[in-house]
């Protein structure tokens, strides 16, 4: 574990590299809007800029920093990722990073994956060349995963997979999905599922954009008809999907909840200004909700130190991480719902243009219903803390 010392001197890096690196076009995109709107995008405004400091962080070794040297990472633990997460949002800048790729596959690759699976994949995420997305949901699969019906058969090298896959993100912008298929349906249901990289292009998938109520594309439905794969893409070998499946970021955990704070403060001053713009900063109903607010930030803040705390003791993450789930995203659907009442009756109109244009205060209210729902509904959240975090008894099933 890092000493206070390799902190500071890391620190000092960190800092002098977001401040070398501060391109005007990127700061306050966060590491989705880079994906969405950049990544593949020519023609964007912000692309020279982009490929600029997707070269310096490829240079210092911060794509995908949490991996270990061998490969290609530095080692980073949470704590160093949360000072990377630090100076970085203390400049405004995103960090780079390689999506589902990075945070969820190549964990599984590095856990699970043989000597050969690792150099042929892993080198390919953090350069960038394969961008990744997940198939795990299905339409009859959803938080009841192991009964997912996406078959795999094996024919000579190969394995075969048809299915149904739904609710995946940035699947227009992948040219990989890693998925899971039943490879043994005579198997038990936790059995006989295999994790699968499976190549997208000309390969028997088709892609369905899903369309959210705040315009956004960031889902896509696939509809699999004797989709591809080399036997040497199964990760964790066949049936033995399940485990790796279950392997998820865990090591960003303490850093996103060390740092969230920082960009919902400026989120809520960028809100506050805009009381002003509309002349409402006055009004006793809006300076007591824009309190509350702050209130919350300031609570996320002292979380996020109270993790950071533990993780410098040696202790690892528990069940109290939905507390700090259920928090933000509570928080975030009700701050739409302050912004939108602020706004008053222009926030009932869309702005000119083409397709579904919405404001910044607009797609925050429309987006963040949704974040009381993935990662974990808050009703989940809710029952893990009072049966893991608190002790009370376990909920009765409906009969």
């Amino acid at each position: 574990m890092a000493t206070a010392t390799d902190l500071d001197q890391l620190r000092e890096e960190l800092r002098a590299f977001a401040q070398a690196n501060i391109h005007p076009r990127l700061v306050g995109m966060d590491d989705l809007d880079v994906e969405r709107d950049i990544w593949r995008s020519p023609h964007h405004p912000a692309h020279d800029e982009f490929v600029a400091y997707e070269q310096a962080s490829l240079e210092a070794r911060l794509v995908c920093p949490h991996w270990s040297p061998e490969y290609g990472g530095r080692g980073f633990g949470e704590l160093e990722m949360a000072v990377l997460a630090e100076e970085l949002a203390a400049v405004g800048m995103p960090r780079l990073t390689r999506g589902m790729g990075e945070r969820l596959c190549g964990p599984s690759i590095v856990r699970y994956g043989t000597p050969e699976q690792k150099a042929r994949f892993l080198p390919r995420i953090i350069s960038g060349e394969d961008r990744y997305c997940q198939g795990f949901s299905e339409p009859g699969a959803g938080s009841d995963l192991a009964s997912l019906t996406t078959r795999g058969v094996v024919e000579g090298d190969e394995i075969v997979i048809t299915g149904q896959k739904i609710w995946t993100s940035r699947a227009h912008l992948a040219n990989v999905i890693f998925l899971l298929c039943r490879t043994d349906p005579d198997a038990p249901k936790h059995q006989g599922i295999s994790f699968v990289i499976v190549p997208m292009a000309d390969n028997g998938i088709e892609i369905r954009e899903l369309i959210t109520m705040a315009g956004d594309n960031a889902f896509c439905q696939e509809y699999i008809d004797g989709a591809r794969a080399p036997l040497d893409n199964v990760i964790g070998g066949l049936g033995g999907g399940w485990k790796a499946a279950m392997t998820t970021l865990g090591s960003e955990r303490g850093a996103v909840a060390a740092v969230q704070h920082l960009q919902y403060q400026r989120e809520l001053d960028e809100l506050v200004e805009r009381a002003r713009e509309v002349g409402r900063i006055d009004d006793p109903i809006v300076r007591q909700e824009l309190a509350w607010a702050q209130c919350q930030v300031h609570v996320m803040e002292a979380t996020g130190r109270r993790v950071l705390a533990r993780l410098a003791d040696g202790e690892e993450l528990g069940p109290e991480a939905s507390l700090t789930k259920l928090v933000w995203s509570e928080y975030h659907r009700r701050l739409g719902e302050i912004a939108m009442d602020l706004q008053g009756a222009a926030g009932l109109i869309r702005p000119e243009g083409d397709g579904y244009p919405i404001d910044r205060w607009q797609k925050a209210f429309l987006s963040s219903r949704a974040e009381t729902i993935f990662a974990g509904s808050s009703e989940v959240q809710r029952r893990i803390i009072a049966e893991r975090v608190l002790g009370l008894p376990r909920e009765r099933a409906a009969t």
